[in-house]
């Protein structure tokens, strides 16, 4: 399904084609002549945020990475949204799972319907970028929970809803980090400097807030991994202190074995005649145990 959108005073023409509601994809392809590849963009969720601009065509193609509004797997991913401006088109290529945008784009027509096609374009940019903040600080909520939580009690479940954290916060990370790389890209293009001062203005906007997105969730993933690292190293050392009582303990519990075992030999010994000699062997052990804990508790200090 495709909705058609005039805009910039009747000038421009946005197009938006839901890949999830469309029976005739090849037609729509067809009929606004996008080529294969840039449908490719559009359907592999792992493809990198980048730009594309055909001279000849006076095609720009721009391929975004946009947050997922689903948890997958306990956390959040990102997925590629599709631009295309060829002539007075804008072209859009979503689908279910970024939707949302397109929404906030009616929005921002429906409220000033007189810009041009860039500058329509830049404010999408711009409400993408918008877009990663709550989750970002949904997570960072999370994060002062599961912290909470591991200070009162280091448990498997709460360390793997950090660990979920974690790789949430990574895929915004470079999310982040590509969409801000392909603006600064953009501003060195032939492009940009064919952009009129609204134009380019409207398109620093949505640079100064990747750049912001990019420091947001960089300290969110410092702050993660220094959580995890903390609570590695406290695991670790719950294992030594855990290790040394067990050593201890197998040491201290071999005192009365030896003793035993020596009384026990099949051999003329001392108090073999003795009717107390089992309680002198009893002594023996604790006198020698009570030594030896004495010293390995001096040792573990």
């Amino acid at each position: 399904m495709s909705i058609q959108t005039i805009f910039g005073s009747g000038k421009y023409n946005w197009i938006n084609i839901d890949t999830d509601n469309t029976e005739n994809l090849a037609d729509f392809y067809e009929k606004y002549q996008i080529d294969n590849e840039v449908i490719a963009y559009s359907i592999d969720r792992n493809e990198r945020a980048h730009f594309e601009y055909d001279q000849k065509t006076n095609t720009f193609v721009v391929v975004f990475n946009v947050p997922d509004q689903r948890k997958l797997d306990n956390h959040y991913e990102t997925i590629p949204m599709v631009f295309i401006i060829k002539d007075e088109q804008l072209i859009t290529i979503t689908n279910n799972d970024n939707q949302y945008i397109t929404r906030k784009m009616k929005q921002y027509l429906a409220d000033s319907d007189a810009v041009t096609i860039f500058q329509f374009l830049f404010s999408s940019l711009y409400f993408v970028m918008d877009a990663f903040f709550p989750y970002v600080e949904e997570m960072d909520m999370e994060r002062r929970l599961i912290n909470d939580k591991l200070k009162i009690k280091t448990t498997k479940k709460n360390l793997l809803l950090l660990s979920d954290l974690e790789t949430g916060i990574v895929y915004f990370v470079s999310a982040s980090k590509q969409n801000a790389a392909l603006l600064e890209q953009m501003k060195s293009h032939l492009i940009y400097r064919e952009l009129n001062e609204v134009e380019k203005e409207q398109f620093e906007d949505a640079l100064i807030e990747a750049k912001q997105l990019v420091e947001m969730t960089g300290l969110s993933s410092e702050i993660l991994q220094q959580l995890s690292g903390t609570y590695n190293n406290i695991l670790n050392n719950n294992l030594n202190d855990t290790m040394k009582i067990l050593t201890a303990l197998s040491i201290l519990l071999t005192v009365p074995t030896i003793i035993t075992g020596f009384f026990g030999m099949n051999m003329p010994l001392p108090l073999e005649h003795n009717a107390f000699g089992w309680l002198v062997t009893i002594l023996i052990s604790v006198v020698l145990w009570f030594g030896l804990s004495f010293i390995l508790r001096k040792l573990m200090r």
